[in-house]
């Protein structure tokens, strides 16, 4: 797909390319009302700048569509695709150790946080993303809602750049 593609289909088409890199409504309809985009890293850009806007509101809602890590993604919605392609290498080297510290700490998470736990587990082995599970658990909220908009952030990048690749 190229960006040209993504001016061209019609808007229902054009919101579920888009929604699968991040469910923000707002962002969306943002993205998509900028539309042409000259190239992949003027859509970037535009997305990038919009997404430093978004609402603690719209991060819990984004959420929502966000698997636990560890867990298999269900649906076959791109969101779920994209959420299984960017788990399969660190689910590929889990062992049952790691698999089950990653559920306990996922609960841990969840039991201080009140929210699954959010990170951008592409490019990670399963022992990075319990450790960096672990450090975060020792966050303060604020602190805690900041890394989680920003793995939110890069997660939709991700996605965008995936989608053009």
């Amino acid at each position: 797909m190229r960006p040209s593609d993504l001016d061209h289909l019609d808007p229902d088409a054009a919101r579920a390319v888009v929604t699968a890199w991040a469910a923000v409504p707002r962002w969306v309809d943002a993205v998509l009302a900028g539309r042409p985009y000259a190239s992949v890293e003027d859509l970037r850009d535009r997305a990038a700048a919009l997404a430093a806007g978004w609402t603690d509101e719209e991060v819990a809602g984004a959420l929502a569509h966000h698997p636990r890590i560890g867990e298999r993604p269900a649906g076959d919605d791109a969101a779920a695709r994209a959420s299984r392609h960017e788990q399969s290498a660190s689910a590929a080297t889990t062992d049952a150790d790691t698999a089950r510290a990653l559920r306990d700490g996922n609960a841990a998470y969840e039991e201080r946080f009140d929210r699954v736990f959010l990170v951008r587990a592409a490019g990670r082995s399963a022992a990075d993303v319990l450790s960096e599970l672990h450090r975060r658990l020792g966050n303060d909220d604020a602190a805690e809602a900041a890394e989680v908009a920003e793995q939110l952030r890069e997660i939709a990048l991700l996605r965008l750049e995936r989608t053009f690749a």
